[in-house]
């Protein structure tokens, strides 16, 4: 008998990491927002009742950002209210920090649908990815795979390895039914981190699905090599963000987003895909990925995204706070670079039908930035909004809930052919 992983492991990328079960709770304060789902148009006031005992401090900014308020409240007064108005899109960050204790954040969306990307597309940006990926089609890919040790006797797994650019490789992992037929693929594309090694069922459980089912390193390493491999990698690997920041042309998230599309392009030549159905799927880093590699192939038909990195690179000197990677803000030459690996500048050619979700109070990957890039994707889509969750590692399983169970929903419906549930032109 085969034992399935647990629904933690079962999704993999899409809730490593969860490991808290509830928030620190903060003795005698409540935080009831006037609106439970968060958002709220611009004639309205945005606010907080606040309730307790004791003193607190509070600051509340746009886009995590702007200051817009800041104070003390004397709960023993009674009901304190917190309101600020604002007059264009944006999001809202409170902190309240009751004395001697823990701080603690919340979220409001103002007109969401409308927020645009904080910086402006490279006018060459479509020249630029055409001729990367003309460059890299340049070279012969020679995709060799590997058969391994499945843990599913029911599905076929192994390992495989591409040439690539620079003279670096693609490394990854496969897992398949052991049926005949055409199969929906779907690639995995992984959060930041590491190097690391990939786990075997992260691809079983989705072959178990009915996928063939491929996932990749984002980096030039090999996949699943002992732990002690990875550990002994070298430091400026381990701090690959910084790599060629200030060089387009040799850029580490240039010859990452062009590993993703050359698995595409191999998925798609195989003669066991069904050849219509790709779909992405990633979490912070790995959805930074998804939407850069939906952005470039035309053969992406679907894509499932949280909390991805990547959006508003560049954003502090259009007054948001900034994403990972965290290029350096008053480095004028990184962020010309980073106008060509932002997230947001893929959306607009992003044919898949999209599901998105991003946290309120993530500071690790600020919400204004997975907007644009969400209003910006022209096709069918879907937006989850967390309204209590910070980034992904940093939540609980209920803050994370929404976007783990439509995943779910998402990958059985569209494993059957069926159109993903609560999609919006």
């Amino acid at each position: 008998m085969v034992v399935k992983p647990s629904l933690a492991l079962a999704i993999g990328c899409l809730v490593v990491g969860l490991l808290a079960d509830s928030k620190t709770p903060q003795s005698a304060l409540g935080v009831k927002p006037y609106w439970a789902s968060g958002t709220y148009r611009t004639s309205e006031v945005v606010g907080w009742t606040i309730t307790g005992s004791g003193k607190v401090a509070y600051t509340v900014k746009q886009n995590n950002h702007k200051p817009l308020l800041s104070g003390d409240l004397d709960l023993g007064a009674g009901a304190q209210k917190i309101e600020v108005r604002l007059s264009e899109p944006a999001m809202v960050f409170m902190t309240v920090t009751p004395e001697g204790g823990k701080p603690s954040d919340y979220g409001a969306a103002v007109e969401p649908e409308k927020i645009k990307p904080a910086s402006p597309r490279p006018a060459d940006f479509d020249a630029f990815w055409a001729r990367k990926l003309r460059e890299m089609r340049a070279i012969p890919s020679d995709p060799v795979f590997k058969p391994g040790v499945s843990p599913d006797p029911a599905i076929e797994y192994g390992t495989f390895e591409m040439n690539h650019v620079h003279g670096t490789k693609v490394y990854g992992q496969y897992a398949k039914p052991k049926t005949s037929g055409k199969l929906p693929a779907v690639l995995l594309l992984q959060w930041a981190g590491g190097p690391y090694r990939l786990d075997p069922w992260w691809v079983v459980t989705r072959a178990q699905q009915g996928y063939l089912a491929l996932n990749i390193q984002p980096h030039n390493v090999p996949a699943t090599e002992p732990e002690s491999f990875y550990s002994e990698l070298p430091a400026t690997l381990k701090n690959y963000t910084q790599i060629h920041q200030r060089d387009r042309e040799r850029n580490y998230f240039v010859e990452m987003y062009l590993r993703g599309c050359r698995t595409v392009d191999a998925i798609t030549a195989r003669p066991d895909w069904d050849g219509k159905t790709m779909v992405l799927l990633g979490t912070s880093m790995g959805g930074q990925q998804s939407l850069a590699v939906a952005g470039l192939h035309p053969k992406v038909s679907h894509m499932i995204v949280n909390v991805p990195a990547g959006c508003d690179i560049a954003a502090r000197p259009f007054g948001r706070s900034e994403t990972y990677p965290f290029y350096p803000q008053e480095d004028a030459k990184a962020l010309e670079v980073a106008g060509f690996i932002d997230a947001t500048h893929f959306a607009p050619k992003i044919k898949a039908t999209s599901l998105v979700a991003m946290g309120f109070v993530d500071t690790v990957c600020p919400p204004a930035g997975i907007w644009a890039a969400y209003n910006l994707i022209p096709g069918l889509k879907r937006v989850v909004p967390l309204v209590d969750s910070p980034h992904n590692h940093l939540a609980t399983r209920e803050q994370q809930l929404p976007i783990v169970l439509l995943t779910e929903q998402w990958m059985q419906s569209i494993a059957k052919g069926e159109r993903p549930p609560g999609l919006k032109p």
